[in-house]
């Protein structure tokens, strides 16, 4: 169950120069989720039943919703904790910003991905005062219309404007399939905690998805307990199912959909730090956040060609009946709570770091020449780039990784051509709103 981690070696001294992530906010439940819940307590409270064991909990049991309207769908207090905590970690992790210096991410416009972008950025810029100064040390958030057919490829929702997309997911079917091998058999053995009251394969779903959302909304965790290990690996392996399949290397679209951001990171760091690319009217921050939902995260990795390999016979893809222990693709990897996908740009002195260092009065230490590295991270976890694993920490060389990312685009697809766009006057396969100086009113000032 371990990720691919990579050994964290001396990287000689390295220094980010360059970082861009996706991260995904922790959230309440979409409506229709929320809707399964519902349905649950109400069984649970119609019923005249005895429950016992593991299950007593559940007659004085109540949904983690108290204002309906307004909860369902959006941020929790959890996911604005999280959002503050990173933006502090990343600050010190990279140490890119200088005291005062404003800070600019970008975000889907869906409330909650602008609100977990808000949090990021009072994180980020969280240590001084600047009060008396309020231009400095202060957060933009460029916005970006979320989930519309009309932005194609310049987007960080792009699937949403690929006509194709939904015909090469099947991750709903698979999954929906996979659950049946094991949903009624769990049922059937926690029945034998009810007296009066019987569970169905159903709802099995629902209180299996109740142990992740309640955690992050109350911490209760009583619904964690109600599960044994064997039949969480089945439930993980149905959501990496719905991934691989639904947004990942599975579907035969995705990679199409996040290849444009794919490509626009690497023309950035082409660039390098403090320039634009060809053509580019917004110099970007060395730190470049974007704000976007779960189902995004997937197609870049199916773009950067990542955990669809394996040296192992029979591993991909996903076995649509047997999970295979040695798969790397896991959507609790990927698309965890405010989980995300980062490209980070190294640059490493050529000689390593030194244990002996001769100071002279007034003159800092040179540091030597450098050379570009690029590491992906996924929730943290360095990931080898396939067959770019060259540099110090198995990091890829920056000319190499620009090379690589051009021969993904044949194997990913163009956007226009993959999604059936062709006849689409304004249709485009790049993702350029890194580069581009955003309207006045796709820009919102971070309060104080």
């Amino acid at each position: 169950m371990d990720r691919e981690f990579l050994p964290i070696e001396r990287l000689k001294t390295p220094s980010p120069s360059n970082i861009h992530s996706l991260p995904s906010p922790s959230r309440y439940p979409e409506p229709g989720s929320f809707g399964g819940w519902q349905s649950l307590f109400n069984k649970f409270q119609n019923a005249t039943y005895t429950a016992k064991g593991p299950l007593a909990f559940i007659p004085s049991w109540v949904p983690p919703i108290d204002d309906a309207p307004h909860e369902p769908l959006f941020l929790t207090s959890t996911g604005a904790g999280e959002a503050f905590a990173l933006g502090v970690d990343l600050r010190k992790r990279y140490a890119l910003t200088k005291g005062g210096e404003n800070m600019t991410v970008w975000a889907a416009s869906q409330q909650r991905c602008v609100d977990t972008a808000n949090f990021f950025v009072r994180g980020y810029l969280s240590q001084g005062n600047y009060l008396t100064t309020p231009t400095f040390n202060r957060g933009n958030i460029i916005t970006l219309p979320d989930s519309v057919n009309y932005t194609f490829a310049n987007s960080l929702t792009p699937s949403a404007a690929c006509p194709n997309y939904n015909a090469g997911n099947t991750g709903g079917t698979a999954s929906t399939n996979y659950r049946t091998l094991y949903q009624t058999k769990i049922a059937e053995r926690l029945n034998r905690y009810l007296d009066g009251l019987t569970l169905v394969a159903s709802d099995i779903g629902v209180m299996q998805d109740l142990c992740g959302f309640q955690a992050e909304v109350d911490g209760d965790t009583r619904f964690c307990d109600v599960f044994e290990d064997s039949e969480w690996l089945d439930y993980e392996y149905a959501h990496d199912l719905n991934y691989y399949y639904g947004s990942g290397p599975g579907n035969p679209i995705a990679a199409a959909t996040g290849y444009p951001w794919v490509k626009a990171v690497s023309d950035i760091f082409k660039a390098g730090p403090g320039k634009t690319v060809n053509g580019g009217t917004l110099t970007p921050p060395s730190l470049i956040m974007g704000f976007t939902h779960d189902n995004n995260l997937a197609p870049v990795v199916a773009a950067l060609g990542l955990w669809n390999s394996s040296s192992f016979h029979g591993v991909y893809p996903l076995s649509l009946t047997h999970p295979n222990p040695l798969r790397n693709f896991r959507s609790s990897y990927i698309v965890a709570f405010r989980g995300y996908v980062a490209i980070e740009r190294l640059a490493c002195t050529r000689n390593g770091a030194s244990d002996t260092v001769k100071h002279i009065a007034n003159q800092f230490p040179l540091t030597g020449p450098t050379d570009s590295y690029v590491r992906v991270r996924i929730d943290n976890a360095p990931v080898a780039i396939p067959g770019c694993t060259s540099g110090p920490g198995s990091t890829c060389p920056l000319d190499q990784f620009t090379s690589y990312v051009k021969r993904r685009a044949s194997a990913s697809g163009d956007f226009i051509q993959t999604c059936g766009l062709q006849n689409v006057s304004n249709a485009t396969s790049v993702a350029s709103f890194l580069t581009t100086v955003p309207a006045a009113g796709d820009v919102q000032l971070v309060s104080l």
